[in-house]
C-alpha cells in the first residue's frame, strides 16, 4: 500500500497517509491513457471545417474553350479543382469527430495516472486548504510553500475562495473530485488535493 507525505499549507510536513491500492496502486496502463487522452482531444473538437468540392463553386458553367483545336488540353469548366477559384477535392465537410470508450477502460486509465503521479511523487496531499479570502496572492504563497508551481488543485467540494484565487493563477487550474480526467492530470506537474479528496477521490473512483 503506497504512503505519501501530509503537509499543512506552510508546507511542513504533520503525518503520513495511507492510500487505496484499489485507485493509486494499479498497473499503469499507457494504452488506455493514450486512448484516453485521444478521446478528450477528439470530443472537444467542433467539426465545424467546411470547403466547397467543384459542384458547390459558384461559376464554371461554360465550357472555357472548344474540346479541339485550341492546343490547350480538354477543360470542361473553370471550376475544377486545378483550376485557380475552382473546387476542392474530397472537400472537408462538417462532422462529428467524437467516439466512446468503456466505463471501466476510462477508470483504468484514470487510475493508472494517479498511480503514476504517486508513483513519480507529484501527488501532493495537504491536511486542509482553505482560504478566508479569494487571494491570488494567499494561493501563490501556500504552491510556493509546496515548491509547486504547475498544479491541479482537486477538490472534495466546491470551495470559492480557492477556485477564484486560483483563477489568475499561470498553471493552475482547480477541479472537483467528480470533474478530474486524464488530460488535466498529464498537462499539470503536480495534483494537489487534501486528505478529504483522496477520501472522495477513493469513494468515487475505487
Amino acid at each position: 500500500m503506497a504512503k505519501v507525505n501530509v503537509y499543512n499549507m506552510e508546507g511542513n510536513q504533520v503525518e503520513e497517509l495511507e492510500l487505496s491500492d484499489a485507485v493509486f496502486g494499479v498497473e499503469v496502463n499507457e494504452h488506455l491513457v493514450h486512448l484516453a487522452v485521444v478521446q478528450q482531444l477528439a470530443n472537444n473538437r467542433q467539426g465545424t471545417q467546411s470547403a466547397k468540392t467543384r459542384s458547390e463553386v459558384s461559376g464554371g458553367g461554360r465550357k472555357p474553350w472548344r474540346q479541339k483545336g485550341t492546343g490547350h488540353a480538354r477543360q470542361g469548366s473553370t471550376r475544377s479543382p486545378q483550376w485557380t477559384h475552382g473546387g476542392v477535392v474530397f472537400a472537408p465537410k462538417p462532422r462529428d469527430y467524437s467516439f466512446k470508450m468503456n466505463k471501466k477502460e476510462k477508470q483504468l486509465a484514470l487510475k493508472s495516472v494517479l498511480t503514476s503521479c504517486v508513483n513519480d511523487d507529484k501527488f501532493v496531499v495537504l491536511d486542509t486548504l482553505t482560504m478566508e479570502d479569494a487571494k491570488t496572492k494567499e494561493l501563490k504563497k501556500v504552491l510556493d510553500n509546496l515548491k509547486v508551481e504547475k498544479a491541479l488543485v482537486v477538490m472534495d467540494s466546491n470551495d470559492l475562495n480557492v477556485v477564484l484565487s486560483a483563477r489568475n493563477l499561470p498553471g493552475v487550474k482547480t477541479a472537483l473530485v467528480n470533474t478530474i480526467n486524464v488530460f488535466d492530470i498529464l498537462k499539470y506537474d503536480t495534483v494537489v488535493t487534501t486528505k478529504a479528496g483522496v477520501a472522495a477521490i477513493e469513494e468515487v473512483y475505487a
